[in-house]
């Protein structure tokens, strides 16, 4: 299965590398030379619309570029891919998306990618709707599950098993025994 990685930001330097905005939490795995990475469609641009960044790949998509270097400078990944020799060549890389082909977590009862947890119902332990999980936030600390609750309120629940006992993936749903407030809002005092 192809995941997005990266996304392709500016040409660093005259020897073809460009930095990335990192989009996996394993960049290591997924940035070392001699691994290939797939460029995503492009989206053309319409006729008598001056060219974008990326544009010469979007003629010849299925692309796939072969990491040559990686490296580390101020924080910031900085990419070397084969035949990518200049800073013009890798100026014409920007905004492109990078995938990667991963294998299948199936074999990990407790790993779900965004896309698998994005659009199932959530539920109360007692089988209740209480929305849908409309994205997944990365912050730090832990990930955060976006649910939309059906009056369009949008609340953050931290995915962790205390609060997020069981994922159905399969079922489409989601279990969240959330404390007072967090999904649901409190009743007024008198």
């Amino acid at each position: 299965m192809r995941l997005v990685v990266a996304r392709i930001g500016r040409a660093h330097g005259i020897k073809g590398e460009v930095t990335i905005e990192v989009r996996t939490d394993a960049p290591d795995e997924r940035f070392t030379p001699g691994a290939v990475l797939y460029v995503a469609p492009v989206a053309k641009p319409a006729a008598g619309a001056a060219k974008g960044p990326a544009s010469a790949l979007a003629s010849a998509h299925p692309a796939t570029l072969t990491l040559e270097t990686v490296r580390d400078h101020n924080g910031t990944l900085l990419l070397g891919f084969a035949g990518i020799r200049d800073r013009n060549q890798a100026e014409e890389l920007r905004g492109a998306v990078l995938e990667a082909e991963l294998p299948d977590v199936s074999d990990e009862p407790d790993a779900w990618y965004d896309h698998e947890l994005v659009g199932l119902t959530a539920v109360d332990p007692a089988g209740a709707a209480l929305g849908e999980v409309v994205a997944v936030e990365h912050p730090g600390a832990q990930d955060l599950l976006v649910v939309r609750r059906p009056d369009g309120i949008r609340r953050l629940v931290p995915f962790v098993v205390a609060i997020v006992p069981t994922v159905d993936v399969a079922g489409g749903t989601v279990v969240i025994d959330a404390p007072p407030g967090l999904i649901t809002d409190l009743p007024d005092e008198d």
